[in-house]
């Protein structure tokens, strides 16, 4: 009777008293981690030793180039000013014709789908050339007024040419506002798709509701479905703004000197300093696009809150009625 008493306990007492102790892991080795390092570090001592050693980059020239007024006031004119104009064209007109993409109006959906595939399918330097000098060729003065104006006051003979003024063409197209203009037109078809492409990625059943909540189509679209839709709709934004950036430089194309790039490349071409001078570029469009995808990251933190977890999440007490210790 003793024993079997004893006996069921028996194997708990056992496995109380021989539990392992500490195990002393080895972690596991990685060679290769090490090669490959010593190798980058090799390859970047390399890069260093010829930027160094090397008089002809001529770094010294190059921040002296950065810092002359028609640098800086392409800089500022051309490729900020571009870019700024560019993207808000791009960003105002891309979601209106994402939105008229998903409508189920055949119309709206057709020239949305039309606009869309014809400055998707033209280059933006063609596009750019063909605004810069065709459009001044083609029609030299563009009027306001009714259509047909001058054609129905001739027919009816009246005294006007029911039109209420006009403006050379080429003195806008071949301009700063024709290359934004060009620009803009273009990002838009490419906005239109990254829109579209956000606003599918909310469930329908969110617009549903905020409808059957009594919101009209528009509100809902504004206040329900593009914030959520951000979340997808920023980083390709992002991106689409950093190109922009680099794209300006195809203003050129209009033509335009107040740019960044034409600026600098003159400069080196009148001074014979070609490297210098494309090293100053190099360096501002490496600053400008480095400040972009600092605020980048930033949206896109905003925007991504509530989808997935940053930070371990951290056990908080509760405080009782009548003060603020914890249990």
């Amino acid at each position: 009777m003793t024993d079997l008493a004893k006996g069921p306990s028996a194997p708990a007492d056992q496995g109380s008293s021989d539990r392992p102790g500490v195990i002393h892991a080895r972690p596991v080795r990685h060679p290769g981690r090490w090669v490959a390092l010593a190798a980058i570090a090799v390859l970047v001592a390399m890069v260093v030793s010829s930027f160094v050693t090397n008089p002809r980059w001529n770094f010294s020239l190059a921040f002296e180039i950065m810092n002359q007024d028609p640098v800086l006031d392409g800089l500022v004119k051309g490729t900020l000013l571009g870019t700024l104009g560019a993207m808000v064209i791009g960003i105002g007109l891309g979601v209106p014709i994402a939105v008229m993409r998903l409508s189920s109006n055949p119309v709206l959906s057709g020239v949305s789908f039309v606009f869309t595939w014809f400055f998707r399918a033209i280059p933006r330097y063609v596009l750019l050339v063909v605004i810069g000098t065709g459009l001044g060729f083609l029609y030299p003065r563009t009027t306001f007024g009714l259509p047909f104006g001058q054609q129905l006051a001739g027919w009816l003979s009246l005294p006007t040419d029911l039109t209420i003024g006009s403006v050379s063409t080429f003195s806008v197209t071949g301009s700063i506002w024709g290359g934004i203009l060009g620009l803009g037109l273009s990002e838009a078809a490419y906005m239109a798709e990254i829109a579209r492409a956000g606003i599918g990625s909310v469930d329908r059943g969110q617009g549903e509701a905020a409808q059957a909540l009594g919101m009209s189509s528009g509100t809902a679209m504004w206040r329900i479905v593009l914030p959520q839709a951000m979340r997808v709709i920023v980083p390709p934004t992002g991106n689409e703004t950093i190109a922009m950036v680099k794209d300006t430089s195809l203003l050129n194309a209009i033509p335009i000197i107040a740019e960044l790039f034409y600026q600098t490349r003159a400069i080196g071409t009148r001074t014979l300093q070609i490297m210098p001078a494309l090293v100053a570029a190099t360096l501002w469009y490496l600053i400008i696009c480095s400040v972009l995808m600092v605020g980048q990251f930033y949206l896109e933190r905003y925007f991504g809150r509530g989808f997935g977890t940053t930070k371990p999440a951290t056990t908080r007490r509760f405080a009782r009625p009548g003060g603020s210790g914890g249990a």
